[in-house]
């Protein structure tokens, strides 16, 4: 830990970033490969953003003697966090019925199918719903918990910035 100690404080926060998000999409890739839960396209649109996050925070972690750069590419990440928060609330308001889900999660028919060829497609095609809940812990869905844990770790590491920026240089 010693390494990680001697990083200025926007790296420190990068690096927990980068690997919060590497934990939840984890999590999320666990449950689609290894216990076969299919993800609709709002899972997947969640994914996305991690990915930035994981990428700017190991930036943030690179750039540790600028850190300027390191704090930006921190913001960056904090950034993704809140956006896939955003995505994650969006995708519990479609399970909840609150509002309604974009046509892409409501399933792709390729265009030009004949009637034969239309029915294979459809019983042959496993759509997932956006708006069905596959799997919950103590009453939250995976999106739920992505946009409390996501929109958490996002405030934290501002708050964390705040008081540095208040206090002390990055």
């Amino acid at each position: 830990m010693g390494f990680v100690q001697r990083l200025p404080l926007a790296s420190q926060l990068g690096l927990a970033a980068a690997i919060a998000s590497a934990l939840l999409l984890g999590g999320a890739y666990y449950f689609e490969y290894v216990v076969g839960l299919d993800p609709c396209d709002l899972c997947l649109w969640q994914r996305y953003p991690h990915l930035a996050v994981i990428a700017a925070g190991l930036a943030a972690v690179a750039c540790f003697a600028a850190p300027r750069l390191a704090l930006v590419l921190t913001l960056v990440a904090i950034t993704g966090l809140l956006l896939t928060a955003g995505v994650g609330l969006f995708h519990v308001g479609v399970e909840q019925h609150w509002w309604s889900a974009p046509m892409a999660c409501t399933g792709r028919i390729p265009p030009g199918l004949s009637t034969e060829a239309l029915k294979q497609y459809l019983l042959s095609t496993k759509m997932v719903r956006c708006d069905e809940v596959v799997w919950k812990m103590w009453g939250i869905s995976m999106a739920g918990w992505n946009a409390i844990l996501s929109g958490g770790l996002a405030v934290i590491l501002s708050a964390n910035i705040a008081k540095s920026i208040r206090g002390e240089a990055l």
